[in-house]
C-alpha cells in the first residue's frame, strides 16, 4: 500500500552484519582483516609489477593493472564497514553514508564489469587478429577504454541512486547485511516499489546475466580458435583465458543471484554478497599470478631489482 504521508524520516540504517553472535565476531574480524590486507598486497603487487617491468607494458597487462586498482577500490567500499561493525557495538550507518556506499558499489562494480568485457575483447583481438592487434589496441585506445568504462558505470550508478533518493523512508531501518545495497534499501521504502524493482532488475540483473552469457560464448569461441589454429604459445593463451573465465565467473554468478530477482531477502544473500564484494578482489591477483608464468617471472624480476638496489645502497 502506498504511503504518501511520511511522519518520520529515517536518519540512519542499522546493519546486522554477518553474525549477531558476539563470540563469533572477534574471529570473523581477524579473518576479514587478513583478507582485506591480502587484497591490498596482492593487487598492489600487480600494479607495481606492471608499472616497473617493461616486458608488461602491453594492453593486456595495462588492463590487468587497472582491474587490480578496481579490486582494491571495490573491496575498500565494503570491507572497512564490515570490520567496524564486527569490532564495535555501534552498527549503524547514516542515511547519506548509505546512499554514498550504494553509489560507489554500483559505480565501481559497473566499471569492473565493463573491464572484464574489454579484457575478453582484448584476448579475442590478440588471437583472431594478431597482425592488427597492436595497431587496434594502441595507447590512445586503451585510455579511451578506461575513460569509457568509468563514464558508463557512472551513468549506470547515478540513474539508480537518483530514483532511490525519491523514495520516502519512514521505518523500519534495519538491513540484514554488512553494507548498503539497492535491493535491501528499496525494500524498506514506505511506498509501492514494484516498477522501480523492475527497472533495477533490468538495469542490473538482466544486464549482468546477458553480459555473462556473452562472455562465456566469447571465451568458448576463443578456446576453440586456440585449439584449432594455434600451435605456438597455446599453453600461455589457454592459461590466460582460463584465468579470465575464473575471474568472470566469481564476479558474475553471485551478482546474477542477487540482482536477477525480486527484492526478497534470502538467508544466502549475505554469503553470496561476500563473494563478489570481499572474496573476489583477493582471489583475482592469486588467479592471475598463479596461472600466468610471465607475471610470476616479472614479479620475481621486480623483487630482485628492489632487493639488489637496497643491498647496493648499503655499500
Amino acid at each position: 500500500m502506498e504511503q504518501d504521508n511520511c511522519t518520520t524520516t529515517v536518519k540512519e540504517f542499522v546493519l546486522l552484519g554477518l553474525s549477531q553472535n558476539p563470540q563469533h565476531q572477534p574471529l570473523l574480524f581477524v579473518i576479514f582483516l587478513l583478507v582485506y590486507t591480502a587484497t591490498w598486497l596482492g593487487n598492489l603487487t600487480i600494479i607495481i609489477t606492471v608499472i616497473s617491468d617493461s616486458h608488461l607494458h602491453t594492453p593486456m597487462y595495462f588492463l590487468l593493472a587497472n582491474l587490480a586498482f578496481l579490486d582494491i577500490t571495490e573491496s575498500s567500499i565494503t570491507a572497512p564497514k564490515l570490520l567496524q561493525i564486527l569490532l564495535s557495538q555501534y552498527k549503524t550507518i547514516s542515511f547519506n553514508g548509505c546512499i554514498t556506499q550504494m553509489f560507489f558499489i554500483h559505480f565501481v562494480g559497473g566499471t569492473v564489469i565493463f573491464f572484464l568485457m574489454v579484457m575478453a575483447a582484448d584476448r579475442y583481438l590478440a588471437i583472431h587478429k594478431p597482425l592488427q592487434y597492436i595497431a587496434i589496441m594502441n595507447r590512445n585506445m586503451c585510455l579511451k577504454v578506461v575513460a569509457g568504462a568509468w563514464l558508463v558505470a557512472f551513468v549506470h550508478s547515478i540513474s539508480q541512486i537518483a530514483l532511490v533518493l525519491q523514495l520516502p523512508f519512514c521505518g523500519p531501518n534495519t538491513l540484514d547485511n554488512f553494507y548498503c545495497d539497492v535491493p535491501q534499501v528499496v525494500e524498506l521504502a514506505c511506498r509501492d516499489t514494484y516498477h522501480l524493482e523492475l527497472f533495477i532488475i533490468c538495469n542490473n540483473g538482466l544486464v549482468v546475466t546477458g553480459v555473462f552469457l556473452g562472455l562465456l560464448i566469447s571465451y568458448t569461441v576463443i578456446l576453440i580458435k586456440i585449439r584449432m589454429h594455434i600451435s605456438e604459445g597455446k599453453h600461455k593463451a589457454v592459461s590466460t583465458c582460463g584465468a579470465q573465465i575464473l575471474v568472470v565467473s566469481l564476479h558474475f554468478i553471485p551478482c546474477a543471484f542477487i540482482y536477477n530477482r525480486r527484492f526478497h531477502a534470502f538467508k544466502e544473500d549475505k554469503g553470496i554478497s561476500l563473494i563478489y564484494t570481499v572474496i573476489s578482489p583477493v582471489l583475482n591477483p592469486v588467479i592471475y599470478t598463479l596461472r600466468n608464468t610471465e607475471m610470476k617471472n616479472a614479479i620475481r624480476r621486480v623483487a630482485e631489482k628492489m632487493l639488489f638496489s637496497k643491498t647496493e645502497g648499503k655499500f
